[in-house]
């Protein structure tokens, strides 16, 4: 059986419970080692086989997977944040289904919610955006045309770019392109959750300038929108002169119509 699993967005102690005792269980673990924190090891069994897969092709690792399954033991293959997202996992998940091998999926806490815990942020403020667009700029890997990053900047959804902070000059052309005010407030987040996180506050307009000025030019995720900083509206939900299902309105107030 191969398990995939979400390692989170970097500190060890993000993992999920499951997939914790997952490593735990496993005798073999391949781990992308460019972007997984490698303290997420110290949860594996001192005779687990360990694999870093950031010098390993695709065909070597499933020949690990093949040879580990042919000897029945368990594999874990760990990737980092959420394997749901630029993971690469369909592709494992597909070759190892066509040689009759059974696998399945531990999500993950991705880098985007620790992005977001790092800056006090919430992505569907009231009166702001009720939307957020997860997405990247195109580079080496290219990107449908109707989702070119200066086509969704329209939408004015909060927005949340992967696999973007070495191309910050052309995430800014992309995005005043699309219609993004200069003073848009953006926010760079490197390693999220991790012992040298660092956060850098900036507008669309300076984000080439603040990430130079850190050394920004990886591993680090490009927040945009005014949900970084703009006047929002209360939650209904905790509104006194709202009703819900489990408490009246008060005061006087609105009776619950949804």
């Amino acid at each position: 059986m191969v398990h995939f699993v979400g390692a989170g967005p970097g500190a060890a102690d993000l993992i999920t419970m499951r997939g914790a005792a997952l490593l735990r269980e496993a005798d073999v673990v391949i781990y992308a080692g460019s972007l997984v924190n490698p303290e997420l090891l110290q949860y594996c069994r001192a005779d687990c086989e360990i694999h870093n897969s950031a010098t390993m092709t695709l065909d070597e690792v499933l020949a690990v997977m093949e040879r580990a399954e042919a000897a029945g033991r368990t594999t874990v293959r760990l990737h980092t944040g959420d394997p749901s997202l630029y993971g690469a996992i369909r592709e494992q998940i597909d070759a190892l289904r066509a040689r009759g091998i059974d696998c399945d999926v531990t999500p993950g806490v991705s880098s985007l919610f620790g992005a977001a815990a790092a800056l006090g942020a919430e992505f569907t403020l009231p009166g702001v955006s009720q939307s957020l667009i997860v997405t990247r700029l195109a580079g080496r890997t290219g990107v449908p045309e109707g989702e070119a990053l200066r086509e969704l900047a329209r939408h004015g959804a909060s927005m949340a770019l992967f696999l973007s902070a070495g191309m910050l000059a052309r995430v800014r052309d992309e995005l005043l392109a699309g219609g993004l005010a200069p003073d848009t407030p953006a926010a760079l987040v490197y390693k999220a959750t991790w012992p040298d996180e660092k956060t850098v506050r900036c507008t669309v307009k300076t984000l080439p300038e603040a990430g130079e000025a850190e050394g920004i030019q990886k591993t680090a995720l490009v927040l945009v929108g005014g949900f970084l900083n703009a006047p929002y509206e209360k939650s209904k939900l905790y509104d006194a002169a709202f009703a819900t299902e489990f408490r009246p309105a008060r005061d006087g107030g609105m009776e619950k119509t949804t």
